[in-house]
């Protein structure tokens, strides 16, 4: 993986407000740190990030230049996301050097068709491997061509590129492969999953009531205060 080099700002206002400023600015909250070094906070732009994530991914090398003439590679090791927005709210940056090993974890593709009639349960979506710092692969790749019900693929199946080692348990379940259910097992289950769906709306209503009747009686002896208003 190429690094992508990115400009960054001295941050000198920390605590959510601060945090809230920073990004109204256009920029990503961030701190760097590793190598027994004091950790560093910094401002990166906002839309250039976004866009060395979206076509890297999250284990995207770094060449940060800071405005106070500090150099260095870094390589994304938590990034926090606005749910809502999708928009990054703060990054944790880990500071690295050429040549140097990293264990990070790298989502993994499933590559081919399984059999007909087949199910993929994706039980691991991400491996722990190590590699170098510069050499992070963007993904992994594991084939399921032609795989029956019953086959599963570990993390021991997973193709690793040269220079790249396996940091999970071999045996690590990464997907399996079931067989589809039938027309007549989907229909003999719908009748279990209304009956459930009814007990769930039968235990929600009373609780409900539970709660109104609770809330509007007074305990004996207590008392409200009074609402106060200010002049």
């Amino acid at each position: 993986m190429s690094e992508v080099k990115i400009s960054a700002e001295p941050r000198t206002e920390f605590g959510k407000g601060g945090a809230r400023r920073t990004r109204r600015a256009g920029k990503v909250p961030a701190v760097l740190y590793g190598h027994g070094e004091k950790p560093k906070h910094i401002a990166l732009p906002a839309r250039e990030f976004a866009a060395a994530i979206r076509k890297g991914g999250a284990n995207q090398l770094f060449a940060i230049e800071v405005s106070d003439g500090t150099q260095v590679l870094a390589l994304p090791k938590a990034i926090q996301r606005d749910p809502v927005k999708d928009t990054f709210e703060h990054v944790d940056l880990l500071l690295v050097r050429r040549g140097e090993k990293v264990t990070v974890e790298v989502p993994v593709e499933l590559t081919g068709e399984a059999a007909n009639n087949t199910l993929i349960v994706h039980d691991h979506d991400t491996l722990s491997v190590t590699a170098d710092a510069t050499r992070v692969p963007d993904h992994l790749e594991a084939s399921i061509e032609g795989a029956e019900p019953g086959v599963q693929v570990t993390a021991a199946d997973v193709a690793l590129p040269a220079g790249v080692e396996l940091a999970a348990d071999p045996e690590l379940p990464v997907a399996t492969v079931t067989a589809a259910p039938t027309a007549e097992q989907l229909e003999a289950t719908l009748p279990e999953v209304e009956e459930a769906t009814e007990e769930a709306e039968a235990e929600v209503g009373e609780v409900t009531e539970g709660s109104e009747g609770a809330e509007s009686a007074e305990a004996p002896g207590e008392e409200t205060e009074p609402a106060r208003t200010e002049a």
